[in-house]
């Protein structure tokens, strides 16, 4: 299905802003147009605040980390005074990236100049430029970003005049307040690269539709969508939320033996099942009764999008002499069932790629597919 030239007129979407059991699903177009993307990372992914990974990634002073996101290079560090802190990856010279992958230093040097930085962004020293009319060492320091912090995770904002992260979160803090995240350890990161729109993974991952399918072998032994309660929650922030009642681990395969439940959950709703809030545009954290998760998407293009899979444990699971033989359990299940998600949005990818392809129409299981097609036509609709 061919996108239209007048792509952005909101009449082209009317059939998805009906009631849910009304409504279509997006134009295909919205899962592989150029045009459509781009305006994507204008409106949101550039305006929003990013989740862009844990505080353990940075943890001593001069740790750091490089990362492009929405097209944009960036550095995230922690400062030698221990203050968390995100650049733009630009020297301010010629615009060389100044740093690359993950490691830690005392100062920035750039690797084509030698021009050097220290962490809190200050230009210290520029070779060959006392020469240069007019030149401050002060005025050329790194640029700065938005930067903050809730739960252990990192956040990042591009737009200097967007309302701060609390704001952005709204209610979400109070209601995962029980896991106690921030006193979670990141295990294990993984990284995947997927070939499918960055939406489709993040829609997949709202819906309990797919488990007796896709998930026939894993998941849906122990936590399928007919026997357990499944709940969308009223939610007040820029996220959507399920709750899944259940028994056991939602990151344990049946029958495979994990750590014990977390005690701050005893005598709760949370102790009999898992909470998942999926933080727009692009972030799902889940939350069970012994750990939580998270996939963190970075949009690479229209049909292609980095994933990674945080692991998060209590910390004094970590400092168990079994933590390591009980944790592969976890990792096993997790990875098995990403594997198995994946392959579903690749292969949506290539069925949206089609001449013939044509909007859908939603099941009463995908209320927060529909949701989240309207908060993203919302804005780059405006």
């Amino acid at each position: 299905m061919q996108a239209p030239t007048d792509i952005f007129d909101p009449t082209h979407y009317a059939a998805t802003r009906r009631p849910l059991l009304e409504a279509e699903t997006l134009p295909p177009w919205c899962y592989t147009s150029e045009t459509f993307y781009r305006r994507e990372v204008e409106r949101i992914f550039r305006k929003v605040w990013n989740f862009v990974g844990h505080v353990s990634q940075v943890g001593e002073p001069g740790d750091y980390f490089a990362l492009t996101f929405a097209c944009v290079p960036v550095i995230i560090l922690r400062d030698l005074a221990g203050t968390l802190r995100a650049f733009a990856n630009t020297c301010r010279h010629r615009g060389s990236a100044l740093l690359e992958g993950s490691g830690n230093c005392r100062a920035i040097v750039c690797p084509y100049h030698s021009w050097t930085y220290a962490l809190d962004g200050a230009l210290r020293a520029a070779p060959e430029m006392k020469e240069t009319i007019g030149f401050d060492t002060a005025d050329v320091g790194l640029i700065p970003l938005r930067l903050d912090t809730w739960g252990g995770f990192l956040f990042l904002c591009f737009d200097a005049e967007a309302p701060g992260l609390s704001h952005y979160l709204g209610d979400l803090p109070d209601r995962v307040a029980a896991y106690g995240l921030e006193d979670m350890v990141c295990a294990r990161r993984k990284e995947f690269m997927i070939e499918c729109n960055w939406k489709l993974f993040v829609e997949n991952a709202k819906e309990s539709y797919h488990i007796a399918t896709v998930h026939r072998n894993t998941i849906n032994k122990y936590a399928s969508a007919r026997s357990s309660g499944y709940w969308a929650e009223e939610t007040l922030g820029e996220y959507v939320c399920t709750f899944a009642q259940h028994e056991g681990s939602m990151a344990l395969l049946q029958n495979d033996p994990g750590f014990p439940a977390n005690e701050r959950l005893a005598g709760l709703r949370e102790a009999g099942g898992t909470r998942a809030p999926l933080i727009y545009p692009s972030t799902y954290l889940a939350c069970t009764i012994d750990c939580a998760w998270y996939l963190e998407l970075h949009p690479l293009g229209p049909k292609r999008t980095r994933l990674i899979h945080g692991a998060l444990f209590p910390k004094d699971r970590i400092a168990r002499d079994d933590f390591e033989a009980k944790a592969t359990n976890y990792y096993k299940r997790w990875d098995i069932t990403i594997e198995e998600d994946i392959v579903a949005s690749d292969r949506q990818q290539l069925g949206m790629a089609g001449p013939f392809v044509r909007p859908g129409r939603f099941s009463h299981r995908e209320p927060l597919v529909h949701q989240i097609d309207n908060w993203v036509l919302d804005k780059v609709l405006v």
